[in-house]
């Protein structure tokens, strides 16, 4: 017979709810939690951000940098909290911002901001479909109005339609201020969507998310359309700093960069880089994003030249970075500590933020495609990954 999980319809987020759910744990299972039962955040700030809360994961967080970045939002040198358990890892980004720095810095731009809801609206025949989209664009004014009643910072940009068989879904694109907004958007499409059937035919049938978005999935669409902040970073490097620091040339890595995207091409990848989702991950577990927007997140456009001096410009453009600067898991304690030392938590901070993940980014796609023509790869890993005997 299994035991239900204590809970306290009063006071559920306490030291004491967490330290019973815990006690339940061990009696059924026999695993030890102690180390799960040490953390310093309040308890009673995180509703909202979980359920039936126990203790904490405690991942180790590397410090690297400095970084420079001459973005438009982000400009002067960062330090960069990277959250993993991937030896190796803060040792490589760390390498690539000192390379970066010691060039001139990244230059960094926001392109792109679209948060997205995609409902799909069901008729008889394609027809009715076709001549309700005719009706949706009429009538955007009065969707947009009823879309941002439901918020202070959502603000419907457009709608796109995509119409098959006797079916159209509506991708609804919005701007959701500093806050990630993916619940935000849902509310306000769902309030829409009850314009729409109020108005168009009550017996409208419709559901509110037909995997258009592709919600915590990557996907061509919103490789080329966005979903998040689509970003690019960008920097020349001269070819004598990088034999220096790197011990690698510009045509070599130039070379290397050709054909990984051949084979990114070959295999349907939707990254031609190396490991960008590395420092995104990492800097979204110290920071408080949701992980699991790394899906979307996880895809890149890598490109370089060899410029007529024979130097290294290089570019990566994250075309769906999903983040938060406020709101979700951005204010609790020690994931409002890392943004802070970025000086990027709070209000009007969320394209300096992006900014720096994709510059923190191209360090790391510049240190391992280095590491790789310089064939340092496998001895780095030996001498900072192994924590076995």
């Amino acid at each position: 017979m299994h035991t239900t999980i204590p809970r306290d319809k009063n006071n559920d987020y306490s030291g004491e709810m967490a330290q019973r759910r815990r006690a339940m744990a061990t009696a059924a299972t026999g695993a030890d939690l102690k180390h799960v039962g040490h953390y310093s955040l309040d308890p009673g700030t995180l509703a909202g951000n979980i359920e039936n809360f126990m203790g904490v994961a405690q991942v180790p967080i590397g410090l690297a940098g400095p970084l420079l970045v001459n973005g438009e939002h982000a400009q002067g040198h960062f330090y960069v909290p990277l959250a993993t358990t991937e030896g190796t890892l803060v040792a490589s980004y760390n390498r690539g911002m000192k390379l970066l720095t010691a060039a001139g810095g990244v230059r960094a731009t926001v392109c792109d901001d679209a948060m997205n809801r995609a409902p799909i609206f069901i008729f008889d025949h394609a027809l009715d479909a076709r001549r309700f989209g005719e009706w949706v664009k009429e009538n955007f004014h009065h969707i947009k109005a009823h879309a941002e009643a439901t918020s202070s910072v959502a603000s419907l940009r457009d709608i796109e339609q995509y119409m098959v068989s006797k079916f159209i879904y509506l991708r609804f694109n919005y701007t959701t201020g500093d806050a990630a907004g993916q619940n935000m958007v849902t509310k306000a499409t769902h309030a829409a969507c009850v314009w729409i059937k109020a108005n168009y035919a009550p017996g409208l049938n419709y559901y509110l998310e037909a995997n258009m978005a592709t919600d915590k999935k990557s996907s061509r669409i919103n490789m080329l359309h966005s979903r998040g902040k689509r970003v690019t970073a960008e920097a020349t490097i001269p070819n004598a700093l990088l034999e220096e620091t790197m011990g690698a040339s510009a045509e070599p890595l130039y070379r290397r960069r050709m054909m990984s995207t051949l084979g990114a091409l070959m295999c349907g990848a939707h990254n031609n880089g190396a490991h960008s989702p590395n420092a995104i991950a990492a800097m979204f577990i110290a920071t408080g994003q949701d992980v699991a927007n790394v899906a979307e997140s996880s895809a890149g456009f890598s490109y370089a030249e060899l410029t007529p001096e024979g130097d290294y410009y290089i570019s990566l453009t994250i075309p769906s970075l999903i983040v938060a600067t406020y709101g979700g898991g951005t204010g609790l304690a020690s994931q409002r500590e890392c943004l802070e030392l970025m000086g990027c938590y709070g209000s009007g901070k969320v394209y300096k933020f992006a900014e720096i993940v994709a510059a923190v980014a191209l360090a790391g796609e510049l240190s391992l495609a280095s590491a790789v023509v310089s064939d340092t790869w496998v001895s780095s890993h030996e001498k900072y990954g192994r924590n076995r005997p």
